[in-house]
């Protein structure tokens, strides 16, 4: 039985629901693995939610979907979270052939309510910017937390090469946590510059049909990916893997000992008769043959950034400063970060768009909206006038 079709028949109804098994099997074969684990996971919190509260999860009426929203508005899911959860118990009510409640004005009203109250704006990730929040990318010297800075900071032993090289693939690229960590060796194409490369990306999420595209991996990129294939042993599949660490001590020489001092209340072992030599501190390091899991992307680019604080990479900012920045760092801030500096250098939406594969200008242009509110009009007239 396919997993949804499994989720289903295991919610709470009013009669016994009849699963057309063959159009979930569909649906989840049309639809990514993320999306699937998100439509799951959001049909579970609805029926655990009418468990609890003894409601009816399928078929639901108006109502309960109208006062599902309110709760989860209540413990503070957000107006996108919301909207979300609505279409997840939508698409639950097509796909069982079932009235789908969540198109009545009840439910729209209350979500319109919520909306009015909370606003809909989105928290932004912090970007993270070839250079920093500078104005001219080109000429301004480095500040805060920079990605010029960071890629310094990352070592030369495998986790460092590693954060590197993924570090420097997301900036150029752009690309989504779930998009990075299915880079393969065998997705990196020869260019026109024989010092830079192209990536073949087979598919995105906005491009769930597969339809590819392209992006460019800039020479620092190419050298960086080099050192850590080169490192790490890996000439072929997932590019980004675990790198495990195991640190050992430092162990200082025995000279050994005689029979005859060991005493009687001592537990007797040959072992304390037998010299042996200093052993150093060392470092062993194992690389994993798969690829590295998506939420582990924001809490590298957390360490790298925090390592890069710690060596004296970021020296215009406190330790506050630097608590504060990391709370918005996230594994989107590399790709709002390309999006800003194109906007910066003067590449106009339509250039954006395409560089980062969007489908609508919605996002660049909110993610731009901060700089180009200060490149506007008003701003151009103030320093005219100043």
């Amino acid at each position: 039985m396919p997993e949804l079709a499994w989720t289903a028949s295991q919610m709470r109804t009013e009669n016994r629901i009849v699963i057309n098994a063959e159009l979930i099997a569909a649906y989840q074969a049309a639809s990514s693995p993320h999306s699937i684990r998100a439509l799951k996971s959001d049909l579970e919190a609805f029926d655990l939610w009418c468990r609890r509260t003894k409601r009816i999860a399928l078929p639901a009426t108006p109502e309960i979907v109208a006062d599902y929203l309110d709760a989860r508005a209540g413990q503070g899911s957000k107006p996108a979270s919301l909207g979300r959860y609505k279409a997840s118990i939508a698409k639950i009510h097509q796909l069982l052939d079932l009235k789908d409640p969540t198109q009545a004005e009840l439910v729209k009203l209350r979500l319109r309510a919520i909306r009015r109250e909370k606003g809909t704006a989105q928290a932004q990730a912090r970007p993270l910017r070839f250079k920093g929040p500078v104005k001219d990318v080109e000429r301004d010297k480095p500040r805060g937390i920079n990605v010029r800075a960071l890629l310094e900071a990352c070592g030369d032993d495998l986790p460092g090469l590693r954060d590197r090289a993924l570090l420097s693939v997301a900036y150029d690229t752009g690309l989504r946590a779930s998009e990075l960590v299915t880079v393969r060796v065998e997705h990196i194409l020869e260019a026109l510059d024989p010092e830079a490369r192209l990536l073949a990306i087979h598919r995105s999420k906005g491009d769930q049909e597969g339809e590819g595209a392209t992006a460019y991996l800039s020479p620092r990129s190419v050298r960086a990916i080099a050192a850590w294939a080169k490192a790490a042993g890996i000439w072929e599949g997932p590019l980004f893997r675990r790198v495990q660490v195991r640190r050992y001590k430092a162990r200082p020489a025995v000279k050994g000992r005689s029979i005859d001092s060991i005493s009687s209340r001592e537990r007797w072992d040959l072992r304390k008769t037998l010299p042996r030599a200093a052993v150093p501190a060392r470092v062993e390091y194992d690389v994993g043959a798969v690829a590295l899991h998506p939420g582990s992307i924001g809490p590298i680019w957390r360490a790298i950034v925090q390592r890069a604080f710690d060596r004296d990479a970021l020296p215009d900012l406190t330790k506050d400063d630097l608590t504060q920045l990391l709370k918005g760092i996230s594994a989107h801030s590399t790709r709002v970060g390309l999006n800003q500096d194109l906007f910066a250098v003067g590449e106009d939406i339509a250039g954006i768009m395409d560089a980062l594969r969007w489908k609508s200008p919605r996002m660049p242009l909110s993610y731009n909206r901060n700089l180009a509110a200060e490149a506007g009009a008003v701003g151009r007239l103030s320093r005219k006038i100043e």
